[in-house]
């Protein structure tokens, strides 16, 4: 008897395994190019495994790099947090503080206001006052 659904079925997993085989080879690839550590050298032999012997050649870099591979993404991975947390703190015109914790900067006008309030409370002279003024508006 002929089945018609059940290989559509076969076709669809066949497809399915050769869609997953091209991810899990491009991210060997992508893994041997973005690792900073490996030689030139070893690049080229790795490449040509993987290109000459497909499925041996990534089956073998999976055993003998398979646990770098996971390293280096966390690491790739914590790159760019940090870099797009530096990114975010220069937009928002935010400084880091001690202990990690961020602090917005302050403005002339802010630090402006907090020299008034001080001076109004009577914690600063007004020469006090003139002199951290002065000192603002040159900075």
């Amino acid at each position: 008897m002929d089945h018609p659904l059940l290989n559509a079925f076969w076709m669809i997993f066949w497809f399915f395994l050769w869609i997953m085989w091209f991810m899990l080879l491009f991210r060997v690839i992508a893994d041997l190019f973005g690792d900073h550590g490996l030689g030139g050298w070893a690049k080229v032999g790795w490449v040509l495994l993987v290109c000459l012997l497909p499925f041996i050649g990534v089956f073998i870099y999976l055993v003998a790099r398979g646990k770098g591979m996971a390293e280096r993404a966390q690491a790739h991975a914590e790159q760019n947090k940090q870099e797009f947390d530096d990114y975010i703190r220069r937009t928002a015109g935010s400084t880091a503080a001690p202990g990690g914790a961020t602090r917005a900067a302050s403005s002339p006008v802010d630090e402006l206001t907090k020299l008034a309030d001080l001076k109004s409370s009577g914690a600063i002279s007004e020469s006090e006052f003139e002199q951290a003024k002065k000192k603002l508006l040159a900075a």
